[in-house]
């Protein structure tokens, strides 16, 4: 979580807001409550003891003379609150009696009454003072009865305690509640994601709406237009390029039948080899509208097909058989080694697309008398493809970048598409299988060339026969 710089701090996550805002609220309204109980409760303590000391004040006054009080101590007036009575002379100047002598700094009050005195700074200086009323004959003592404000204060401040009480004890209790709500809450946005997450390319589905709540449902729904935009402009990639691709095809194929009719009237020379330069182009360009066919299939949306159980070995020495042309036209040594027999369940023309794509591209990268191995093995347990050239192996700038689409390492030779690669990854990802590259000088420690090594599933569905 983080803030603005200057401005005040909030959390980035909805649930934490949530659970910030519920919290603060639960707390303002406990203190909100113990603050309006102290207010509440101190007026009705207030009035109760003020009336207790009208009570007071009247039955030592309602005597002639009045009675003498009962001695008290600091302990009781200060600690538990108790009445401090004091008989007056009639003109107020002189204390007859007192049943706490050292309030006596608490003069007679010149008026009948309830008022307010202060004895000092101290905390039990101030006292709450009534005065009676003065008695029938002009020599009859007068009576005031005292009580300490701090003791009315503790009384009720420890009542608004109590009353808080039950709510600071059940806060948690409601805190875990409102944490467990936000939470459950919270499940129907982690399942919007995880549906998100499971999207790709070629399974743009819409996010269904059931479990979402009515606050989500329009950012949801716009996602779900997002995806139907983005899938009829992935719709319309595809057909355009397979349109092409198959407009491309016939004229192409006319092209090179005619090329080849052609050669035998060609003189030799200069025009022979500008001939072969033409031938060239035209077979490359074939070489790309078939793997833009290729791709444009891998592409189309779709779970993938099982398809039925592969031998992978005879599919690999069928791949390397129909690839021997490219081969001796290069006059590259391939070989093929198998030392187990793993079965992979999909599409053989799937498969075959993944390892005719990573056997051609080593033929077209193999320098002219160099070697390119297929290798049929176990890694660490698990069944690896091993497809290994000795050509000029792949930059370390430039290699991450070589399933990318089109993109061709700077220096390769003429006459690939940049597609090889991309397609054996797309097709490996629809069945599980996962294809790594690395230079042979980092892999084996020494030699040039790239190793691509293709990772089979794991048992039971490859399962490993020793062969």
């Amino acid at each position: 979580m983080s803030a603005m710089p200057g401005r005040w701090w909030r959390p980035r996550s909805l649930r934490s807001q949530l659970l910030f805002w519920l919290i603060t609220l639960h707390v303002a309204a406990a203190a909100l409550t113990a603050w309006f109980t102290f207010v509440a409760y101190g007026d009705l303590v207030h009035n109760a003891l003020d009336e207790q000391m009208r009570l007071v004040a009247d039955s030592h006054a309602g005597t002639d003379p009045p009675r003498a009080p009962r001695p008290l101590d600091g302990e009781a007036a200060f600690a538990r609150g108790a009445f401090v009575v004091q008989i007056w002379s009639a003109d107020g100047r002189t204390l007859l009696s007192s049943s706490w002598p050292p309030l006596a700094a608490v003069p007679l009050q010149p008026r009948p009454g309830f008022s307010d005195a202060s004895t000092g700074a101290h905390t039990h200086s101030r006292w709450r003072v009534f005065t009676a009323e003065p008695g029938p004959r002009a020599d009859q003592p007068r009576v005031q009865v005292l009580q300490n404000e701090d003791y009315r204060r503790r009384r009720a401040l420890r009542r608004a305690l109590l009353e808080g009480l039950p709510i600071a004890l059940l806060l948690p209790l409601a805190l875990l509640i409102l944490w467990l709500i936000v939470s459950a809450a919270s499940r129907s946005l982690r399942a919007v994601a995880r549906d998100v997450a499971s999207q790709d390319e070629r399974s743009l589905t819409d996010l269904s709406l059931a479990r979402v709540p009515d606050e989500i449902a329009p950012l949801v729904q716009a996602f779900n237009h997002l995806l139907s935009r983005v899938r009829s402009a992935f719709a319309t990639q595809r057909r355009f390029v397979q349109d092409a691709a198959h407009e491309l095809r016939t004229p192409m194929a006319a092209i090179g039948l005619q090329i080849e009719n052609l050669r035998a009237h060609v003189p030799a020379g200069e025009a022979t080899e500008r001939f072969n330069q033409l031938e060239a182009g035209v077979t490359r360009a074939q070489h790309l509208i078939e793997q833009l066919l290729s791709l444009s299939r891998q592409d189309a949306p779709g779970r993938p097909v099982p398809g039925e159980p592969v031998d992978i070995e005879a599919l690999l020495r069928e791949s390397v058989s129909q690839l021997m042309v490219l081969a001796d036209a290069r006059r590259v040594d391939i070989g093929f080694e198998g030392s187990i027999a793993p079965v992979v369940r999909a599409p053989a023309a799937e498969l075959r697309s993944v390892f005719d794509n990573l056997i051609d591209n080593a033929l077209r990268y193999a320098p002219e008398g160099g070697v390119v191995d297929v290798r049929l093995h176990e890694v660490g347990g698990h069944a690896v493809v091993d497809v290994l050239d000795d050509g000029p192996g792949i930059p370390d700038s430039s290699i991450g970048r070589v399933f990318d689409r089109f993109f061709r390492v700077p220096g390769a030779p003429a006459g690939g598409s940049g597609l090889g690669l991309a397609i054996a990854r797309t097709a490996a990802e629809r069945h599980g299988l996962r294809i790594e590259l690395c230079n042979r000088a980092e892999a084996e420690g020494g030699g040039s060339g790239l190793m691509a090594r293709v990772h089979l599933p794991s048992p039971p569905t490859a399962p490993l026969i020793a062969s």
